[in-house]
């Protein structure tokens, strides 16, 4: 078995290593939000689906985002 173990390292703050940083929150978005994705380029918050999922007009598409938004910035 090979499993990851970085959830359930703990560290120590007498350790000389220093733990990392905790991972950023995501991104709040808003309805009319113009937003660039990597995939797909500039779009347009059109719905939001709770902190769940994101629905962005592209012009040509629509797509459905989940969170974490990881290829998705507000503009």
């Amino acid at each position: 078995m090979n499993q990851s173990r970085s959830s359930t390292v703990r560290y120590l703050p007498t350790s000389p290593f220093k733990a990392p940083p905790p991972p950023p929150p995501p991104e709040v978005f808003s309805v009319g939000d113009r937003v660039s994705h990597d995939k797909h380029g500039l779009g347009t918050v059109i719905s939001i689906s709770g902190t769940a999922t994101v629905t962005v007009d592209f012009g040509t598409l629509q797509v459905c985002v989940p969170t974490p938004f990881p290829r998705l910035y507000k503009i």
